[in-house]
């Protein structure tokens, strides 16, 4: 099967609670194959990943966010899958934004977006769940962003990973 290449904008949406807001999705060919992402998505034509990062925030959660609120890159992945029988290869960018309790309130989740369901997630939720959550070890990545992910350096790398095959 080609893989179709796609380049990410992915945004780590945290709250005054320190919660991470996730979506939730399901591949429609293999039952019970679920898991939980962050908002963002594709970075389309004319966009670079700061500009398709407000429109995925936009169009998934109808909070406009100026680019100014977004951080630095705080990691990178490369990530191989399949969903609905197409295969992947995707290059991910992701920022932090906090938001405040009443632009948390305000948002409203896209359904299509996130068919499946949203939650905000505490970082011991993330370390305790048996769910999917992606990029794997959240729990422990989350911490750092939280306290340093507006200081000068470089994004974390998390590797190229093979989400059909790489054990969780």
């Amino acid at each position: 099967m080609a893989l179709k290449r796609r380049w990410t904008s992915r945004v780590l949406l945290v709250d005054e609670l320190g919660r991470l807001l996730l979506l939730c999705g399901r591949d429609p060919r293999r039952p019970g194959a679920g898991w939980w992402f962050t908002v963002g998505g594709g970075v389309e034509d004319g966009e670079d990943y700061l500009q398709a990062a407000v429109r995925e925030v936009w169009e998934e959660t109808a909070l406009t966010l100026p680019v100014q609120r977004l951080s630095q890159c705080v990691w990178t992945r490369q990530a191989v899958f399949t969903v609905d029988g197409q295969g992947f290869d995707q290059y991910e960018e992701y920022r932090l934004a906090r938001v405040t309790s009443d632009e948390a309130s305000a948002i409203k989740i896209d359904g299509e977006e996130a068919r499946y369901g949203h939650h905000w997630w505490t970082i011991d939720e993330l370390a305790t769940t048996s769910e999917t959550v992606r990029p794997k070890k959240m729990a422990s990545l989350l911490p750092d962003v939280l306290t340093t992910g507006t200081l000068h350096r470089g994004p974390l790398d998390l590797g190229h990973v093979n989400e059909d095959t790489d054990p969780d």
